[in-house]
C-alpha cells in the first residue's frame, strides 16, 4: 500500500440548511484500493461521495485528492483530474443513445483515437451496451442503465472511481454481474474505488478495508474481512 493517500477526507463536516449531514468525517483511500462506505439509510453515505466531489459544499474540514487540497472547487473540473463519481438512481441522459452517453463521458478529452479504443473497451465489458449502442438511455432496463452509468463515468479514464449504490433496485444475478466488472475495473485498470453501498455483504466481500458511518459519523474502521466477521456488523447489516 502506497503510503500517500489518493484521496483522503478530513474532518468533513456538510448540512442539508440546518440539518447537519456529515459531523467530522475522516477517511483515507489508497492507490489501487477498493474502499468500502456501509451504513443504514440516512447514515451520510451518499452525502460523503457528493461532499467528496464538491457538489455539496462543505462546512468545515478538508478534501484531498491526488495530493492537494479540492474542497471548495467546481464539481465539473474534477472528472479531467481522474475523480469521477457514478451517482445513486445512474443519472445517465434518457433522450440520448448509449453511444451519446458514452461520448458525453469523454466530451472533455481531445485524444479522439484513444476516445475510440476507450469505447470499445466500454463494449468489451459490457457486451450487452454494444447491442444496445443506438437505444436511448430511457429504453434500457435498470441493469443496463447502470452498466451504462458506470462505462459512461469510465471513459474520463479516472484514477478514483466513486460508486453510489450500483446495486440499488437491480435483480441479484444482474448485480452479481456489476460486482465482478467492478472487480475487474480494479484488477486490470487499478482504477482505485471508493464503494458506497447499501448491501453491505456485497460491499465488504469487493473491498479491502471498509467503513461503518451512522447518522453522519464513522463509528468504525477496519479492514473488510474483519468487518465482516465483526458479530455487531453481522447483526446491525447483514440481518443475522
Amino acid at each position: 500500500m502506497s503510503a500517500q493517500p489518493i484521496l483522503e477526507l478530513k474532518d468533513v463536516h456538510a448540512s442539508y440548511g440546518n440539518i447537519k449531514a456529515l459531523k467530522g468525517i475522516s477517511l483515507k483511500v489508497y492507490p489501487g484500493e477498493i474502499v468500502a462506505i456501509i451504513g443504514a439509510n440516512g447514515a451520510g453515505k451518499s452525502t460523503t461521495l457528493m461532499t467528496t466531489c464538491c457538489v455539496i459544499p462543505i462546512d468545515q474540514g478538508e478534501i484531498w485528492y491526488n495530493g492537494e487540497p479540492i474542497h471548495g472547487k467546481a464539481a465539473e473540473t474534477l472528472p479531467p483530474t481522474g475523480l469521477c463519481q457514478v451517482p445513486e438512481g445512474r443519472r445517465i441522459f434518457p433522450r440520448l443513445t448509449v453511444d451519446e452517453n458514452l461520448e458525453l463521458g469523454a466530451f472533455y478529452r481531445k485524444d479522439k483515437a484513444d476516445v475510440e479504443k476507450d469505447r470499445q473497451h466500454m463494449f468489451d465489458l459490457f457486451p450487452i451496451l454494444q447491442d444496445r449502442r443506438k437505444q436511448h438511455g430511457g429504453t434500457l432496463s435498470g441493469g443496463e442503465q447502470q452498466m451504462l452509468a458506470i462505462a459512461r463515468a469510465l471513459m474520463t479514464r479516472p484514477k478514483v472511481l466513486l460508486l453510489d449504490e450500483p446495486s440499488l433496485g437491480l435483480a441479484p444475478l444482474i448485480v452479481q454481474q456489476i460486482f465482478d466488472i467492478i472487480h475487474d475495473i480494479n484488477e486490470k485498470n487499478g482504477t482505485t474505488i471508493l464503494l458506497v453501498e447499501q448491501n453491505a455483504n456485497l460491499a465488504l466481500q469487493a473491498a479491502s478495508r471498509g467503513y461503518v458511518l451512522e447518522t453522519g459519523a464513522i463509528t468504525l474502521e477496519d479492514d473488510a474481512k474483519t468487518l465482516l466477521d465483526n458479530p455487531e456488523i453481522r447483526k446491525a447489516y447483514l440481518g443475522e
